[in-house]
């Protein structure tokens, strides 16, 4: 349920772009999302027809790119996927950490 507001922002920046730009509508808005950034793509992707519907982002094609999270092994520093119920580097068995990978949440672009 929150990403009713956090959408509704993603027009309202959308929007304002493209007034800043002289533009009467928004073609594309690139977004950055990661699995584990809170908030969950399919749901943007919902509430973003719904509350787009009658804006300048009415015909605006949503394009989001899912970030996978990825961990550090703190022998060999590789980043690796990790696999359910391990912390294992796959390259050479050491202990992985968590990193920032996977908890981006941006525009990354706006066409007008």
């Amino acid at each position: 349920m929150h990403e009713y507001p956090i959408t509704q922002r993603i027009i309202e920046i959308a929007q304002e772009y493209a007034t800043k730009n002289e533009a009467t509508e928004v073609k594309v808005i690139n977004l950055v999302v990661g699995d584990y950034s809170g908030y969950v793509a399919s749901s943007i992707e919902l509430y973003f027809d719904i509350i787009a519907e009658g804006s300048m982002c009415e015909k605006a094609k949503l394009n989001i790119e899912r970030v996978v999270p990825k961990l550090k092994c703190n022998s060999c520093g590789e980043l690796f996927i990790r696999k359910p119920f391990s912390f294992q580097c796959p390259n050479c068995n050491g202990e992985g950490s968590p990193t920032e990978i996977g908890q981006e949440f941006y525009i990354k672009s706006i066409e007008v």
